[in-house]
């Protein structure tokens, strides 16, 4: 018994001695721990970013270059903490249904940490509420409904302006250049295109112009008779401006057809197909001295806007419009919110895009409130007139890169 109680000391001894000894190494050494945070550094995961867009709409291929320009040159730049940045598109196909549906794939079987495009207004309004729904941080970067960013939704960011403000720009060079007396308004039935046309309706009451017509239409129906019966009665009392707010289809059409009837107004377009390339080239000379806002202009004088211009033209063979510059910088805010986010669960990645402060090619992006809106991004517009077959900025006049040129043909009100 005294030999099973001595052998027991000694086994309980050596086995403490044991545990002494091997204790310390049980706690990583320095190299053992950087060792570890270098495997973790090293993880190669692609982080995913939803990319909802409308494959068939007329920017749709410039603002995928844009997307695709952007995320290789994030991933040259380290991507997300050295891991690369993986898009995944999907098509909106302009249906509210399928907005829904495609932003839940992206969600649930795609595993995007967060969402970026939204072109259509009329679809975005629905692709964001069901990114509320699934608490997936969504950055707008075309759609322009004011509604996108009145809802309330703690998840819906915007990088461009929102319909309303498409005009303050245009409002401006009204009121200091041209000083207009009567209005035509024409505009294609969707949210963006009645947000446009309502802003110019409550500016014109506000500052006394006459509206001499409202002019819905439908933008599925661009048909030479169909476009003739909608802009024929501005013949017979022209006004001095006709405002529209087209795509591009409709907008060659619409501009080809006041041509064909004679109609002597100041013809201005709501940005939208105005701004596009092929607007000059397949309206041709009917294009000559159109004047179009936008929300942003290749001369500007951001920083960096001249090397993003080049490499996208050398990228994609195409000189971007504010389309693509918004598609490649909203990719960039994403990037830059996902880098300093603390981990990429939705709290903290709109933790980080609550303080985004940066430059971009589009411009200063900022997210805050005003008037009725949330996180959303406030900027300047511009003024595009086509002159010799190019536009040019005619306001404001310190970026202006061309003197506003009045169509020979031009007459001001009859009523005068």
């Amino acid at each position: 018994m005294k030999d099973t109680s001595k052998r027991f000391r000694i086994f309980v001894a050596v086995f403490f001695l044991a545990v002494v000894i091997v204790l310390p190494t049980a706690n990583p050494t320095p190299a053992a721990a950087g060792q570890a945070s270098t495997k973790e550094a090293a993880d190669t995961t692609p982080v995913v970013i939803g990319i909802a867009h409308y494959a068939k709409f007329s920017f749709a291929a410039m603002m995928k270059n844009a997307f695709e320009l952007a995320r290789e040159n994030i991933n040259k730049g380290g991507g997300i903490r050295g891991r690369p940045v993986k898009l995944v598109y999907a098509n909106d196909q302009a249906n509210p249904k399928v907005g829904e549906k495609i932003v839940g794939e992206l969600v649930r079987k795609q595993g995007a940490v967060m969402l970026v495009g939204g072109y259509s207004s009329s679809n975005s309004v629905y692709m964001a509420g069901m990114a509320e729904k699934l608490d997936r941080p969504f950055l707008i970067s075309t759609a322009a409904d004011d509604r996108i960013t009145q809802r309330k939704w703690k998840n819906v960011y915007r990088l461009n302006p929102p319909a309303s403000g498409y005009t303050q720009g245009l409002e401006e060079f009204f009121l200091n250049t041209i000083k207009p007396e009567s209005i035509a308004i024409v505009y294609e039935n969707s949210p963006y295109g009645t947000g446009g046309a309502l802003r110019m309706m409550w500016f014109c009451r506000e500052r006394g112009i006459e509206i001499r017509k409202i002019l819905p239409y439908h933008r599925e129906r661009t048909n030479p008779a169909y476009i003739q019966r909608i802009i024929s009665p501005l013949k017979d009392e022209p006004p001095d401006v006709i405002y529209m707010v087209s795509y591009l289809k409709d907008a060659i059409a619409m501009v080809r057809e006041i041509r064909a009837l004679k109609i002597k107004s100041l013809l201005i377009g709501g940005a939208g197909g105005f701004t596009h390339p092929d607007f000059i080239t397949k309206a041709g000379v009917d294009a000559n001295l159109v004047l179009t806002a936008t929300l942003w202009f290749s001369k500007l004088k951001y920083p960096g806007i001249r090397e993003y211009c080049n490499e996208y033209t050398d990228f994609c063979g195409m000189i971007p419009d504010y389309h693509a510059a918004e598609a490649y910088s909203a990719l960039l805010v994403a990037a830059d919110a996902l880098r300093r986010a603390d981990d990429l669960s939705p709290q903290s990645i709109r933790a980080a895009l609550d303080k985004t402060d940066m430059i971009t090619p589009f411009g200063p992006v900022r997210f805050s409130s005003f008037e009725k809106f949330e996180r959303q991004n406030n900027l300047p517009t511009q003024v595009l007139q086509v002159i010799n077959g190019k536009l040019e900025c005619v306001w404001p006049m310190d970026l202006a890169t061309a003197t506003f040129v009045p169509p020979p043909e031009w007459r001001m009100s009859t009523s005068k």
